[in-house]
């Protein structure tokens, strides 16, 4: 299945697609780890004009499988990975794995130090198993609602 996943860069037409992706990733992937009232404050997309916006202003990726997006993520130009969503129905596939692969490229082409993210319960143990160090751990607020999350980061080897 690896081989099938295709990471290419996002386009202003794969917008819906992320929004499905984050909103089903969410309830069917975090629901495990979180409240359903921490789920319900999460998982909205209030502006999906704003959400597009957000996405084409940096570099994101979309991982599809036989033409489908199943996945998609981002870097900001301080080296944050903002967005990882993997739908569900695709989770345990390699998929993340591809997407984050391609993140870490362009932070090194980039000549970044390193890249850092705000993991939710759910993704920490990814990101552990791909290097990652815990910072600390961060209470955010949605809608009334307090989440908790992990500030993480990755620091690269310079090439010589």
């Amino acid at each position: 299945m690896k081989n099938s996943i295709l990471i290419r860069p996002y386009r202003p037409a794969d917008s819906d697609a992320t929004i499905e992706i984050f909103l089903r990733a969410i309830r069917e992937v975090s629901s495990k780890d979180y409240s359903p009232e921490q789920i319900n404050a999460w998982a909205q997309v209030e502006d999906p004009a704003k959400w597009a916006e957000r996405r084409i202003s940096r570099p994101a990726w979309i991982a599809e499988i036989d033409g489908k997006p199943v996945g998609f993520s981002d870097l900001t130009p301080d080296g944050c990975l903002d967005m990882m969503f993997v739908h569900p129905e695709f989770q345990g596939l390699g998929v993340a794995g591809r997407l984050l692969a391609r993140v870490e490229e362009e932070a090194q082409l980039s000549e970044m130090e390193g890249i850092y993210t705000h993991a939710s319960l759910t993704a920490r143990p990814f990101f552990e198993h791909k290097g990652f160090q815990v910072l600390r751990r961060q209470t955010v607020e949605r809608r009334g609602q307090r989440l908790y999350n992990f500030v993480m980061e990755k620091f690269y080897q310079r090439r010589s």
